[in-house]
């Protein structure tokens, strides 16, 4: 599927202000809300298009996937937002600013050894699991405890990350994440996608992951080992 880089700028733009005009209706500052570009299966093309629109945080599921787009990039955070596999977690600290999806301690230590043999300080977020759906993500009152002994290991923990629910009171479940991140502190709180990311505004989140709402549908194909 081509992708058109016009395009892709307009509808960052379109994007920036429908997030500020949802910010001030929360009561919030414009600007207060980071858009992450989700390039999971597009292009080199896509990425470059996207900081080229003037985002500055792009995310990958999948570290295969980073290892070929996430090179000689202009300045921008890169982030890994997929599943973390302890096998994986050199590759994941080698590859990426910011690990958002540390969802058990096992997982966090391996990227706290990653990170000392490679000389790097890991920076991540706790995922924390707010809906039925989700298969991974640490339970909201097991955050806190989860986030001391990852800082106790060395990371930087920056805050929480969560997904929503794909049906029900999406709400309810990012306000529990929103009182989780009061708990573990930090400055970010990634959720909010494409189809959810105006009630994510209004609970409080400042970082959006977008990727439909930025590229367009997702192109088919297959899946690439993580």
């Amino acid at each position: 599927m081509p992708l058109a880089t016009e395009t892709v700028a307009e509808r960052v733009a379109a994007l920036r202000e429908r997030v500020d005009e949802a910010c001030v209706a929360a009561g919030r500052e414009r600007g207060s809300v980071a858009i992450l570009a989700v390039t999971k299966h597009w292009p080199r093309e896509a990425v470059l298009a996207a900081l080229g629109a003037g985002l500055r945080d792009i995310g990958e599921n999948y570290v295969q996937e980073a290892r070929a787009k996430y090179v000689d990039l202009p300045p921008c955070t890169t982030h890994f937002i997929g599943h973390v596999q302890t096998n994986k977690a050199k590759a994941i600290v080698r590859g990426f600013d910011l690990v958002q999806s540390v969802d058990r301690l096992e997982a966090g230590l391996a990227l706290a050894r990653a990170a000392r043999e490679l000389g790097r300080k890991a920076r991540v977020l706790v995922q924390v699991n707010v809906s039925p759906t989700e298969r991974f993500g640490a339970a909201p009152d097991e955050a806190e405890a989860l986030a001391e002994r990852l800082r106790e290991a060395g990371l930087s923990v920056e805050g929480v990350m969560a997904i929503g629910p794909l049906a029900g009171d999406t709400e309810r479940a990012f306000s529990a994440a929103r009182a989780t991140f009061e708990r573990v502190g930090g400055t970010t709180l990634s959720m909010g996608m494409s189809d959810d990311w105006e009630c994510a505004v209004t609970t409080g989140s400042t970082m959006l992951r977008l990727g439909t709402a930025i590229f367009g549908p997702r192109p088919v194909r297959e899946r690439i080992p993580v």
